[in-house]
């Protein structure tokens, strides 16, 4: 085990601005922010099948700044179960053990993943999730939804960036948002969003299947130095 890595099991857990790697069209995966420490398009690649062969789905992989133990920067893995959309605590465990024997391999082998000391998280998205892939964008269609456009997104270096509003779906690379203070449906390409994510709801708790998450910000194994 990495002698700083603290790993962190939690199924409910607020997440700050983060780089993150996102799911494309085909399926695959690409770097929304390049990060010249941390290669999180190998880490996909790594991670992603372990994901499965537990039968859980890659919802993100992501650097953020840690929110246990002193701080500094920790690498989340996401995941959910197709059948809930979530993780129950003993589910997040699994992951994790599969996600730190994998890295451990990988630095026996000499391959330097994520330079410096980190936490690794594992976590469910919560009720409130990101929008990742694009089959978020069509099965959450109906519910509330916060967009982030990617800089000069239009070409014009002032132009809106923030929406926010009734997600309406998606339709040949472009998600629909009724947004709320412009009054209109806005179209949105998806190559083109930075982040988005559910706006928490009585209606999107009404919708969420509940999960017993006791106990998951309790699990925190410590690695010492060798």
């Amino acid at each position: 085990m990495h002698p700083d890595i603290v790993e962190i099991v939690t199924g409910w857990r607020r997440q700050g601005p983060a780089q993150s790697v996102l799911a494309d069209a085909a399926g695959s995966w690409t770097q929304s922010i390049k990060d010249r420490m941390t290669d999180l398009t190998r880490l996909v690649e790594l991670v992603e099948p372990e994901a499965r062969a537990l039968g859980f789905e890659l919802v993100r992989v992501q650097m953020m700044q840690s929110e246990a133990g002193e701080g500094g920067q920790a690498l989340q893995i996401m995941a959910e179960d197709p059948a809930t959309g979530q993780l129950v605590i003993e589910q997040c465990a699994r992951l994790s053990r599969k996600v730190s024997d994998l890295i451990d391999e990988r630095e026996e082998a000499g391959e330097v993943l994520v330079e410096g000391a980190y936490h690794l998280e594992v976590s469910s998205p919560g009720i409130d999730r990101p929008l990742t892939r694009d089959k978020d964008f069509a099965n959450w269609a109906g519910h509330e939804a916060r967009i982030v456009m990617q800089k000069g997104w239009t070409g014009e270096e002032k132009a809106q960036r923030v929406f926010k509003g009734e997600l309406k779906g998606l339709e040949n690379g472009v998600v629909s948002l009724d947004e709320t203070k412009m009054g209109v449906v806005v179209e949105l390409p998806r190559e083109k969003i930075h982040s988005a994510k559910l706006v928490l709801t009585d209606k999107l708790i009404a919708a969420t299947k509940p999960l017993d998450a006791s106990g998951a910000d309790d699990i925190v194994e410590e690695h010492d130095e060798d």
